[in-house]
């Protein structure tokens, strides 16, 4: 019995020594938790709908230095102004011609550091003649005072918002073109509605005006183009704007003088200019009577 026992025992044993060999031992396999990075979404700025329309400046031309010809890089508002200028420089001085690029200063001065050939630049705006004379760009003893302006509201001839003060800009419903704020007349508009809602109307007011704001530009003709097509009811830019438009274009609400914002434009020579002497002629001709009182002729005032 003991040695039937001690068969069976062993027969056991063999058959489970043989089951365990012929299981396969178990694989160890590093398991890799996928970990699973969120990236932070991409806001897609290009395609997001903003909540005030921007009208993008048409890049400017590159402009090469040609004997006999001023390349003068020139704030926007003088557009109008513009055709006169370059007549009435060319009859002064036979033979030279003055070619405009006309842009919002704030352009104006990003393609000068941009390596962007000039001559001459007229800015709208002290804050940018100064910080490009401060990185050397210009010819220092050249840069001038040349003209001044005041800002006002212009409205479409028909207006269809009956706007007839500063007070009714807050109306519910009426839409109101201004330039951005990195524009000159767009941060002496600020200015202007700052100093009326202090001095005659209220905050209220100035918040309404500014929520009734459908576009920023970015030059101050891009605001007079919207309030000419018609697009908006009421427009901030320059008088000189008002008054280079042909009659009957606009309708317009003067803003009183003590909150109005006198606007300083400067004119300098920039130190990479190869036609120094034209430059000269040309700035001297802006300064003179005549150059001056073309620059009255379009609404703008003594420097």
């Amino acid at each position: 019995m003991v040695f039937v026992l001690l068969v069976a025992t062993a027969f056991f044993a063999g058959c489970t020594q043989n089951t365990a060999n012929n299981t396969p031992a178990a694989t160890t396999v590093a398991t890799t938790v996928p970990v699973t990075t969120t990236a932070a979404p991409v806001t897609n700025e290009t395609t997001a709908v903003p909540t005030k329309v921007v009208t993008t400046a048409t890049p400017a031309p590159t402009y090469t230095q040609t004997e006999g010809n001023l390349i003068a890089y020139t704030a926007a508002s003088l557009t109008g102004a513009s055709n006169s200028i370059g007549t009435g420089f060319t009859k002064a001085y036979p033979n030279h011609k003055v070619i405009f690029n006309l842009d919002g200063t704030q352009a104006l001065k990003t393609q000068v550091e941009a390596g962007a050939y000039a001559d001459v630049f007229i800015s709208a705006s002290n804050s940018y003649t100064n910080t490009l004379k401060s990185e050397g760009y210009f010819v220092n003893d050249s840069v001038k005072t040349l003209t001044t302006n005041y800002i006002i509201v212009i409205l479409p001839a028909s207006n269809p918002a009956k706007i007839n003060s500063l007070s009714d800009l807050a109306k519910p419903g009426v839409k109101i073109a201004m330039a951005a704020n990195t524009v000159p007349v767009g941060s002496a508009t600020l200015t202007v509605l700052n100093n009326s809602a202090n001095s005659t109307y209220t905050q209220d007011w100035k918040k309404s005006v500014i929520s009734n704001v459908v576009t920023y530009e970015t030059s101050e003709p891009g605001v007079a183009t919207k309030v000419s097509l018609g697009e908006v009811d009421a427009g901030f830019v320059y008088q000189s704007t008002a008054a280079a438009a042909a009659s009957g274009t606009y309708k317009t609400v003067s803003i009183p003088k003590k909150d109005n914002y006198l606007q300083t434009y400067t004119i300098g020579i920039l130190k990479g200019s190869t036609n120094k002497a034209i430059a000269a002629d040309f700035e001297q001709f802006m300064l003179s009577d005549a150059g001056q009182q073309i620059l009255a002729d379009y609404g703008f005032t003594s420097p």
